[in-house]
């Protein structure tokens, strides 16, 4: 019998899948938002320091992406195009080669996949083994490249594994930089296995890792740990893959985050906020030697945001076009350490962890940093969890949130890391 529709249940508990998250631990039914605020349908307003899990990197509607927008869909711009050229599309790539690429030396071929950053995995992983004609992909502990099977099986996380229903094949798991105690260079391990005719590591196809795991905790890599990984790559015929999906698009300070740590990547994966207005786009960079896929060898319907080439273009041209937003991302890099660094030192054995606009804080509790951001939510900021355990309480603000709206969002952070660190049932870091 159908259920009754007249129960005090919302249309989302009666209809949407439990495989929603977010909105368990937010239920607010959000309507509007602007720069660095959500405002949900009774005009309640919160400090956003989750930024759509870094799809937002440049703040809900900024005003020059919108107007673009408007104007392209008011004008009956081409709003879906398959792969065939478009206005839009001509002046997203002359924008990234004049503004991203170029200044960087990058000679890289840009292939648009589907809108998740998930198939720019896939993608990249297909490019690497059909270039390689090997298998086996090296990815890391605690990394976190998507759920759809191939990119699943680079995942590190369990409970996203469990949910394959099917054996996960074809990559070997190695150790992050930092993952074993104490001072061992994980990478002299990788360097081991490898050069092991007996290590039982098949010769990969490709290194595919994060610099900042966002997911996994924010574990950073060190340029040099991150320079030997490239050249064991380099010297046993593998591609290096940075997935750049949450850490780019100034999220680490420059437009990519191995940027000044002496490393260019032979594939680069990104989607999240290179659209810069939370459109669905996804796309990768490959060098021109790999760029080996034939017509339509990796496809799909949605290849190619129309809409998003449109605010992507502004996104690039506004701030990328001279080092200014960069040069501010460092003064507000130290704003949020040093606020961070505040409430760590509430906490005992806390550990400040990330880089540049990708920072938190390991209270090493999954309990105690769930209370915090469950207490900070209530306050009224919205902010989330990651590592392994969810011990890590993370901050993905909009990279153009002002100064003082950090301070605001902080302050709601320190009361509600006082307010758990009182509650008689929650325990500190041991």
């Amino acid at each position: 019998m159908p259920k009754d529709m007249t129960d005090n249940t919302t249309i989302f508990e009666r209809r949407e899948s439990e495989a929603r998250s977010y909105c368990r631990g937010m239920p607010a039914t959000f309507a509007s938002a602007s720069g660095s605020h959500l405002t949900d349908a009774e005009g309640n307003s919160w400090i956003d320091f989750l930024a759509g899990c870094s799809s937002l990197n440049y703040g809900h509607n900024d005003p020059d992406m919108k107007s673009a927008l408007i104007d392209h869909i008011a004008g009956d711009g081409i709003a879906h195009g398959l792969d065939l050229h478009t206005n839009t599309k001509a002046g997203f790539l002359e924008a990234f080669e004049r503004h991203i690429l170029e200044p960087r030396d990058m000679d890289h071929r840009v292939m648009f996949t589907g809108p998740t950053g998930a198939n720019a995995v896939e993608a990249a992983m297909k490019i690497a083994r059909k270039v390689t004609g090997r298998d086996n992909i090296i990815a890391f502990t605690n990394g976190f490249h998507g759920v759809t099977l191939g990119a699943l099986a680079a995942t590190g996380n369990a409970y996203h594994r469990g949910g394959a229903g099917t054996e996960l094949k074809g990559v070997t798991r190695m150790p992050f930089d930092g993952f074993f105690p104490g001072d061992t260079d994980t990478a002299d391990f990788v360097e081991a296995m490898l050069n092991d005719s007996s290590g039982g590591v098949d010769a990969p196809a490709a290194i595919l890792l994060e610099t900042v795991q966002g997911e996994g905790g924010l574990n950073a890599a060190s340029p040099d740990w991150l320079r030997r990984i490239a050249k064991l790559a380099k010297n046993h015929g593998a591609l290096l893959i940075i997935d750049d999906i949450q850490a780019g698009c100034g999220r680490c300070g420059g437009f990519f985050s191995f940027e000044n740590m002496g490393v260019t990547p032979d594939i680069v994966t990104m989607a999240k906020s290179v659209s810069g207005f939370g459109l669905p786009m996804a796309m990768v960079l490959v060098r021109p030697e790999y760029d080996i896929f034939g017509p339509a060898e990796h496809n799909g319907t949605f290849r190619g945001n129309t809409h998003a080439f449109v605010t992507a273009r502004v996104a690039i041209e506004k701030f990328w076009a001279d080092d200014s937003f960069a040069r501010a991302l460092a003064e507000k890099e130290t704003l949020v350490h040093d606020a961070l660094a505040d409430i760590a030192a509430l906490i005992p054995d806390a550990r400040l962890k990330g880089r540049g606009m990708m920072q938190g804080v390991d209270v090493g509790s999954g309990d105690l940093a769930g209370d915090i951001c469950a207490r900070a939510y209530d306050k009224g900021l919205v902010i989330e969890t990651s590592g392994s355990e969810d011990e890590v309480i993370k901050v993905l603000a909009p990279l153009t949130t002002p100064a003082e709206t950090f301070r605001k969002g902080f302050d709601i952070l320190r009361e509600a890391t006082q307010e758990a660190l009182a509650a008689p049932t929650k325990i500190a870091a041991e």
